[in-house]
């Protein structure tokens, strides 16, 4: 595995497991211990996932040391008041049967997202999370957090895939020292990503799959990614792709597939961010 070091020091992987969508925890909990026979040490979870038990479990059942392994998961919108916050990363900590905690993210910047910060940094400064970051923060709000608080986020994650490369993002936290993080790599699957013809012939090329070709070029863009699969010998898949590089012609070739705007949902429809807003994941 190689790792990206983060701005207050922490190694973070450059490839993780994500578990959205893995629903049901039985065959959470299995995913997640194979992700980790296989080689992955960092596990992406969020408490919207409704998942955190599961890969609390398999964390345990593993036989991995604690300190081997990166565990991220996310602060919903439901809890952006201070003490609200306190309260739910206590929540998340005792589903995941963990004395502390690599990443917490913010999972949307909506409601009161500052108050919901500084109780980060509370937590930051007890020891409590080795890094603080943020989800989905376009670069104004972003710059804007950073302006008006005492930590910096560490990690912004954000939809980035060929279909939504994300340039001016990726710029913007390299210059700021914040570490690029990609949600959904794979385009969720949108426009036939697998099939794309330009991505297929570029797999060729190098005796590798579509897959493993987009994760090759988010990582030479310095981006972290948290593939989700729930096979196996894709996981070994999606892990394998340290052996191999894209020219410079390949990588502004997968960059020509740029949409320009999300595969998942439209960031600026006021319904979008109404539903996200009012979205409650426990009582």
């Amino acid at each position: 595995m190689e790792y990206v070091v983060l701005n207050n020091g922490v190694r973070m992987p450059k490839i993780g497991f994500g578990v959205f969508q893995v629903n049901d925890l039985k065959q959470c909990q299995q995913v997640v211990e194979e992700a980790i026979e296989v080689g992955y040490r960092s596990i992406d979870t969020a408490a919207s996932y409704m998942n955190e038990e599961a890969v609390g479990a398999a964390i345990g059942n593993c036989g991995v040391k604690r300190e081997d392994l990166f565990v991220t998961t996310k602060l919903w919108v439901q809890d952006h008041e201070y003490d609200d916050t306190l309260r739910a990363f206590d929540a998340s900590m005792a589903k995941l049967g963990l004395d502390y905690l690599d990443l917490w993210l913010i999972h949307k910047p909506y409601g009161n997202y500052y108050a919901a910060w500084r109780a980060m940094e509370r937590l930051y400064k007890e020891g409590r999370i080795r890094a603080i970051g943020v989800t989905s923060f376009s670069n104004d709000r972003l710059i804007d957090l950073v302006l008006h608080n005492e930590i910096r986020p560490a990690v912004n994650q954000i939809e980035t895939h060929p279909f939504y490369v994300q340039e001016a993002a990726n710029l913007f936290m390299n210059k700021e020292n914040i570490q690029h993080e990609a949600w959904a790599p794979f385009a969720e699957g949108h426009n036939d990503i697998f099939n794309n013809e330009i991505l297929a012939e570029i797999a060729r090329n190098h005796g590798k799959t579509v897959g493993q070709v987009i994760l090759r070029w988010h990582l030479q863009r310095g981006i972290v990614v948290i593939p989700k699969t729930i096979r196996k010998e894709r996981m070994i898949e999606n892990i394998s792709v340290f052996d191999f590089a894209l020219t410079d012609a390949e990588m502004a070739r997968v960059a020509s597939l740029d949409l320009g705007h999300s595969a998942a949902y439209d960031d600026c429809d006021p319904e979008n961010t109404r539903w996200i807003g009012t979205m409650k994941i426990h009582d």
